[in-house]
């Protein structure tokens, strides 16, 4: 009992650890001279008067655009590589860093990394003049319980959900399989259920050997999503390295996924 007790404790002081990693600026960033004049950083402002860190790839000669969330762990100077990546899908990009990541301002908490969505979602209509319905958020692991939030609140293209789990309690008990000890957590992060909101195509991927969020939790949140909406796996791969895996192939399905509707 006594053992239980301090697991209590230390897990309910440790609960934003565990939920959150950020790597702070410069971890994670390669030398600035490696991406200078390849993305845009834009400083944005949440409603609470937190300043966060974002970067913008240009492509002038699309009118659709992806609002990208990382996953724990990272930020968007790690993210870089993905989002070469993901530039083969041919439109603009804006990867955000949550507060408390990178060089952004405050510290992470469930209610604050939606209203960092909110600031980003805003930046692109209000100041890159996107239509909602050319916008398509996209999330990574946390990142997509971020998207999937504000898939259900905000207008959108689509939603891409990248190997993320169904809710916090879930992913806490697949952690430490001890009873009971999903109700410690406060965070919800409650995909699966909040998913059933979203009024746009969704497209969910997993990879079939991913060892941090299980397989099964990607065909729970596809199961629970409203139609229309499309289930992609990718054969062999992990938690961090869908795009490397799935490849062209990935690239063609996100390209498929976000194809403006044919006009008579």
């Amino acid at each position: 009992m006594a053992g239980f007790v301090l697991v209590v404790v230390g897990l309910q002081a440790l609960e934003k650890q565990l939920i959150y990693f950020p790597p702070r600026y410069p971890s994670g960033f390669p030398p600035e001279q490696t991406y200078k004049g390849e993305v845009e950083e834009v400083w944005l402002d949440t409603t609470d008067g937190i300043r966060i860190n974002a970067f913008y790839r240009s492509n002038p000669a699309s009118k659709q655009a992806l609002l990208w969330f990382h996953g724990n762990a990272e930020n968007i100077g790690s993210g870089l590589v993905q989002m070469r990546m993901l530039a083969k899908v041919g439109v603009n990009i804006l990867a955000v860093d949550y507060r408390g990541y990178g060089k952004s301002e405050g510290r992470p908490n469930e209610a604050g990394v939606y209203q960092d969505a909110d600031a980003a979602y805003e930046y692109l209509v209000n100041r890159r003049h996107f239509r909602p319905e050319d916008i398509f958020i996209y999330g990574h692991s946390l990142g997509g319980a971020v998207a999937i939030n504000m898939a259900s609140r905000q207008p959108c293209g689509g939603l891409i959900v990248q190997s993320s789990f169904t809710n916090a309690r879930a992913m806490t008990r697949q952690i430490f399989a001890l009873p009971l000890i999903e109700y410690l957590v406060k965070s919800r992060f409650d995909s699966e259920q909040v998913i059933r909101n979203v009024q746009a195509p969704i497209l969910v991927v997993h990879g079939t050997r991913d060892d941090v969020v299980p397989f099964a939790m990607g065909q729970r949140i596809f199961a629970a999503a409203p139609d229309p909406k499309r289930f992609y796996q990718i054969e062999g791969a992990g938690h961090n390295n869908l795009l490397e895996v799935g490849g062209e192939g990935y690239v063609a399905c996100l390209q498929h996924f976000m194809a403006p509707p044919a006009r008579a």
